[in-house]
């Protein structure tokens, strides 16, 4: 399997980038191959737990450009280990305009990638772009609303009104030039961290590679808290694959199937929490060959480009 390094402009900012090149010609056409772009949740990074879900797609025929954000990874730009919601959009158009200049690429068969957080930004993107041909959202954070309430419902509530505080100061900081507080990301229950219900950490530090940090922002809730997409499902016009964990702690899976059912979205149901159809659980073969099914019937190449653009009910 093929995979190179490579790189692109976001704002002024060099963001770091995995191409895979797709494998055959099954579903290329006269302009190149499809390409899916690919980006991780908060505070992930390209090399943890990215690699295997691409691997699967280039397999199937897809070429596909993995890339981090600014701030992340191997990925340029300060203050370091800081989600902007709004950064974070702006660095996947990027990625999208530097997917199509890929060697044998078809433009005009983008398709993109996002699970946890990233699930979000995709359909927001994806609204914005009538080029994109479809949209994959695996256990996307669509509501902050909703994931703001799960985690009060699951964690003390004293710990989250102290991080609360630590973010809003965070917040300040960064806005006038200091640096971040960061917290850990992942931790066991009863440490801190974004992530501390029981199995987070193991599941987390299981798949990250070498250039993860276990930090992130403090004010990485008041982010969160701020998502919204319903409005952007509402006006998405290519296929959308949304796959819900059906028994997701940290993304409501309710929350979810609303947002797919305004995106008029194909839904796939998957009876786990949220980190198991990642490498390594249980469910992630089922999730990557369902993405490969759904990405085989989107870009296959007797559709018409009419049909490409047609959500799929």
């Amino acid at each position: 399997m093929t995979r190179t390094d490579v790189g692109f402009d976001s704002a002024g900012v060099r963001c770091s980038a995995w191409h895979f090149a797709g494998q055959g010609d099954s579903l290329a056409g006269p302009a190149g191959r499809p390409v899916v772009v690919m980006g991780h949740g908060f505070g992930g990074t390209k090399d943890s737990g990215l690699e295997p879900f691409a691997q699967r797609i280039s397999a199937a025929g897809v070429d596909v450009l993995a890339f981090d954000y600014r701030g992340f990874g191997a990925s340029e730009g300060e203050p370091r280990q800081t989600v902007s919601v709004a950064a974070q959009i702006a660095d996947f158009e990027a990625a999208t305009a530097a997917a199509k200049r890929l060697p044998g690429v078809d433009p005009n068969r983008i398709v993109l990638w996002g699970s946890s957080m990233s699930g979000g930004h995709v359909i927001r993107v994806a609204a914005d772009d009538a080029k994109v041909a479809g949209v994959i959202a695996m256990t996307p954070l669509t509501s902050g609303v909703a994931v703001s309430r799960a985690a009060v419902e699951h964690r003390d509530v004293g710990q989250a009104l102290k991080w609360t505080a630590v973010g809003l100061k965070s917040r300040i900081d960064v806005s006038r030039g200091r640096r971040p507080t960061l917290m850990p990301l992942v931790g066991r229950p009863g440490e801190p961290g974004a992530l501390a219900l029981d199995g987070a950490y193991e599941s987390y530090t299981a798949m990250a590679g070498p250039t993860w940090r276990n930090e992130v922002d403090s004010a990485v809730g008041l982010q969160i808290a701020s998502i919204r997409t319903s409005d952007a499902a509402k006006r998405l016009r290519c296929p959308l694959l949304v796959q819900v964990a059906d028994f997701d702690r940290y993304v409501p899976a309710e929350s979810v199937v609303k947002t797919a059912v305004l995106g008029r979205g194909q839904v796939h149901h998957y009876p786990c929490d949220h980190f198991d159809v990642w490498p390594g659980h249980d469910w992630f073969e089922k999730a990557a060959g369902d993405q490969v099914a759904f990405l085989t019937r989107t870009l296959s190449t007797s559709s018409s480009p009419d049909l490409l653009k047609s959500p799929q009910r």
